[in-house]
Parts: C-alpha cells; sequence; structure tokens
C-alpha cells in the first residue's frame, strides 16, 4: 500500500479521535457485567454487535463535532485543539462522509444485535434511536451543545444510555437499576466534556457558542469540575463500607485524579481532555473488576431481582 494512503487512514483515524472512546465502551461493558450478575445472561455475539453499534456512533458524532465546529467558525487555525479541518488534513466532505458510514456502521450493528438479542426491536429502537440523535444533535441540527445543553447530553448518553442499551440487548428485559449503576461513569465521562470546555471558554464566548461553561465562568467551572471528578469516589467508598470492598478498586486513580484537579486549578488545560480520557478508561477498568469480582448479594439492587 503506497505510503500516500497509509498517511490518509492515519488522517482518518486520528479525526474520529479514539482517544475518547473509553467514554462508550465501559458503559457497554458494565452493562453486560450487569446483565450477568443479574440473570446469568451473556452473549460474546451480542455484547460484540452492541460495542460496534456504541461506538461507531461515538465516532460518528465526534466527526459530526468536528464538522459543524468548523463551520460555525467555533474552531479556527488559532484556536483549537481539533486540528482535522483548521489545518485542512482533510476537507470538510471527508469528514462528513466518513461522519455517515460510521452511522451506517452502527446502524448495521444495530441490526445484529436486533437479530441476536432476545430484546424487542421496539425496545431496542427506543434506545438506539435516542442515542443515535443525541450523537448528532449534540452539534448537528439546532446544536444543543451551543445553546448551553450539551452537557446534560453527555451524561445522559455517555452512562445511563449506553448501560441500559446494553442490559436490554444481553436480558431483553428494562432494569432501572442499571441507571443508578451508570452514575458514575456519566459523572467522569462529563468531567472531560467540562474541562473541555472550560479551555475553549474564550474561544466559545466570541465565537456566540454558549456552553455551560461559558455560562458560570472559570471559578464555578472549576468548583463543577472537582465535583465532577470526586463525588464518584465519594459514592464508591459510601457504598463500598455496606455492600462489597471490590468497589473501593476505583480509588486506585483517585491520586491521579488529584493531580488532574490540580491541574485544571492551575489553568494548565490545553491537554486536560485527553488526560481525563485517560483517567476514565482506568477508572473505567476498576470499576467493571469491582463489579465482577462482587457476588450479586454485593451489589446494591441486583441481590433483589434474582432473590
Amino acid at each position: 500500500m503506497p505510503m500516500g494512503w497509509l498517511d490518509r487512514c492515519h488522517h482518518y483515524v486520528v479525526a474520529l479521535r479514539p482517544w475518547s472512546f473509553s467514554a462508550s465502551l465501559t458503559p457497554v461493558l458494565l452493562g453486560a457485567v450487569l446483565a450477568y450478575k443479574t440473570s446469568g445472561d451473556f452473549s460474546l455475539a451480542t455484547l460484540m454487535a452492541t460495542l460496534v453499534t456504541v461506538v461507531s456512533v461515538h465516532a460518528a458524532g465526534n466527526l459530526v463535532n468536528t464538522y459543524y465546529d468548523f463551520m460555525r467558525g467555533i474552531d479556527s487555525r488559532q484556536r483549537s485543539d481539533d486540528r482535522t479541518l483548521v489545518d485542512s488534513i482533510l476537507t470538510p466532505e471527508e469528514v462528513g462522509n466518513l461522519g455517515v458510514i460510521f452511522y451506517i456502521i452502527g446502524c448495521i450493528g444495530f441490526v445484529v444485535v436486533v437479530f441476536v438479542s432476545p430484546a424487542r426491536m421496539e425496545l431496542l429502537a427506543l434506545v438506539y434511536f435516542g442515542g443515535i440523535s443525541s450523537s448528532f444533535l449534540y452539534t448537528g441540527g439546532i446544536g444543543l451543545k451551543y445553546i448551553a445543553l450539551g452537557d446534560v447530553i453527555i451524561i445522559v448518553t455517555f452512562g445511563p444510555v449506553a448501560v441500559l442499551y446494553s442490559f436490554i440487548a444481553q436480558t431483553g428485559t428494562i432494569d432501572l437499576i442499571t441507571l443508578i449503576y451508570a452514575i458514575p461513569l456519566a459523572l467522569n465521562t462529563e468531567a472531560i466534556l467540562h474541562s473541555n470546555n472550560t479551555r475553549d471558554i474564550e474561544s466559545d464566548r466570541r465565537a456566540g457558542c454558549v456552553t455551560l461553561a461559558v455560562l458560570i465562568g472559570k471559578s464555578a467551572s472549576h468548583v463543577l469540575f472537582a465535583l465532577l471528578l470526586f463525588i464518584p469516589y465519594i459514592l464508591f467508598c459510601v457504598i463500598s463500607i455496606r455492600y462489597s470492598l471490590w468497589l473501593l478498586l476505583p480509588l486506585i486513580t483517585i491520586l491521579r485524579a488529584f493531580e488532574l484537579e490540580k491541574q485544571f486549578r492551575s489553568g494548565n488545560l490545553r491537554q486536560l481532555p485527553r488526560l481525563m480520557a485517560k483517567l476514565n478508561l482506568y477508572f473505567g477498568i476498576f470499576y467493571l473488576i469491582a463489579c465482577c469480582l462482587s457476588s450479586p448479594k454485593q451489589l446494591p439492587g441486583i441481590n433483589s431481582v434474582i432473590d
């Protein structure tokens, strides 16, 4: 394969922002773990199809974000962390077409999930199309990100929706306890977005983009970031006392969390979203391990389902 093609493929991969995929991978895996702990139901084929579906929609959403931030003038050569379009690495048409391809891949994955899952198609479709609409409307269409609603979309999508979709795909049923388990992941993922939006306060304000960080300012944004970052650790400490000590495992990452909070406080925000994504990955892995090692009776709400 000519080097030019290799370079092109590399640019396409970078445009997907693969460093952010932990935000969609971990909730899907958590949903599968909870399904197994709740009812003993687990299908590797269903899990793989679910992962393809959710990650593809996430990748497409990233591309939509890149496209509309550039077209609306949010991103420019002087003030953008995403260099895909501002440096003409790819054209807007290429980014748009790649986004369509990944939405198609996500829909194909959804069809596979429908065939291999015990869940009713209507139930899966309700959750899936809610997620895919959110991924587009974050910056596409009315652009919820630009009217201070992007944070709500991220918290709901990269937490409850992804976990619930994975759980339904495995079991064919809805259990609202999965929404509670999604909260630590959702808050940690929102911390990634909030660090990104705080870094971009000035450029967003100049471009007329109203994010939550723009509305509350840098001082309040630091307080919010700290809450998003540390509330999950507090939850694990409290829950582990009554239930499973394995739930203390995510605290292995707390020293890194303190380092990132200090970096936010000092105003060193340029690389913070990517560093937060790494923390999100390790935090999620230890959370998954904790749930796997705990018996169903040691997990809040799970024991009442299987008794």
